[in-house]
């Protein structure tokens, strides 16, 4: 019997396995799949501050100060780009937005400032002309998701974790989760499954939200930070069936990668019209963008709640279930937070950050009310 068992070893999975063998607990991963084959292998891979509301900019600073600590450990597989993130304003309008978007990542002790219209120009060229400015958070930066989940798995296996793949969970129990293998028992199940987070905990509100990115051939220095337009907060993370937002990245390799799109859909296939939607969008801010060779485009399918918050906690209808469940597309942002906050809360320690918000336990409360 182990002290735990994690469904799921998509990075969310395999952070709170290695935060758990990092206190000596015995841990067993099982994975429908493998490593990464979800989410975490679609995902665009930024560790990235984002301040929707104060609970999202507390986890994610303290997801990417994790990060941080733990960087000098990535092999070069992993393809750490510490680029930086410009959130770019085109008017005046957008330009006071970002302004108080400064203060408030200022105030909870993220590095931020502000670029002029010059400063923007001379940062990154390939923009358009007439932009207002931009924030600029330094401290941010791109990864590669699937190699960083096999360092994550890899330290929690070198503890003595085993990891089950190709094995999906039929159900999980008190204390216990059923395979086709037969029965596994714990003290602890964290379901950490991602989409299929509520096939194994009915009742639990995930929704899923496709995305859509375009990698391009090699072109170094295209792009030399992470861009995103402040429409990107309202556009790509509001619950709305379909929603495009400009979002381009710096790979490590000298490719760049293009987003940002939402539907609310389970359906893995290629939207055309979105991709179509996303590139013109992608050149109204990066004119030459068009002169790029595009190699690949993919899909995602991020599990997502309505409050854009993860679900951290326990699982009351449940004994011994914890969820950790939700994170759409900032799951290789906030993985290492919501680790942090569970493996705490799971030895009644009081986490870095307040944790109410969120407490799995609010669908329930919510439900009631």
């Amino acid at each position: 019997m182990h002290d735990a068992i994690v469904v799921g070893a998509g990075v969310v999975g395999a952070a709170v396995a290695d935060a758990l063998t990092a206190e000596g607990a015995s841990v067993l991963v099982i994975e429908a799949h493998f490593p990464a084959s979800g989410a975490t292998g679609a995902g665009m891979g930024h560790i990235v501050v984002m301040d929707d509301s104060p609970a999202q900019l507390a986890l994610t600073a303290l997801s990417r100060d994790i990060f941080d600590d733990i960087s000098a450990e990535l092999p070069p597989s992993c393809e750490l780009d510490r680029c930086g993130t410009l959130w770019i304003a085109s008017n005046d309008e957008e330009l006071a937005v970002a302004s108080r978007k400064a203060e408030r990542c200022i105030a909870a002790g993220v590095a931020a400032g502000m670029l002029d219209a010059t400063a923007l120009a001379d940062a990154e060229p390939n923009l358009r002309t007439g932009l207002a400015g931009a924030v600029h958070v330094p401290g941010d930066s791109v990864v590669y998701p699937p190699a960083l989940c096999t360092f994550l798995l890899g330290r929690a296996t070198s503890r003595g974790a085993q990891v089950i793949r190709d094995t999906p969970v039929l159900r999980i129990e008190p204390h216990a989760v059923v395979t086709r293998d037969g029965r596994h028992e714990a003290d602890v199940i964290v379901n950490a499954a991602g989409l299929h987070a509520p096939q194994l905990t009915p009742g639990l509100p995930i929704l899923p939200r496709r995305g859509h990115l375009v990698i391009t051939d090699r072109h170094p220095g295209f792009c030399r930070h992470q861009l995103v337009e402040l429409g990107y907060m309202r556009s790509a993370h509001t619950m709305t069936a379909e929603s495009v937002a400009f979002n381009v990245q710096p790979r490590r390799t000298g490719q760049v990668l293009v987003g940002s799109a939402r539907e609310l859909t389970e359906d893995s296939s290629i939207n055309r019209d979105i991709v179509a939607r996303m590139l013109r969008r992608a050149a109204e801010f990066m004119p030459r963008i068009g002169e790029l060779t595009a190699i690949r485009t993919w899909t995602g399918v991020r599990p997502a709640t309505e409050d854009k918050l993860p679900l951290i906690g326990a699982w009351s209808a449940v004994a011994g279930l914890w969820i950790a469940a939700g994170h759409e597309g900032l799951g290789i942002t906030t993985a290492l937070g919501t680790a942090r906050i569970l493996v705490d809360l799971l030895h009644d320690r009081t986490p870095p950050i307040d944790a109410r918000p969120f407490a799995a336990a609010r669908v329930v409360a919510a439900a009631g009310t």
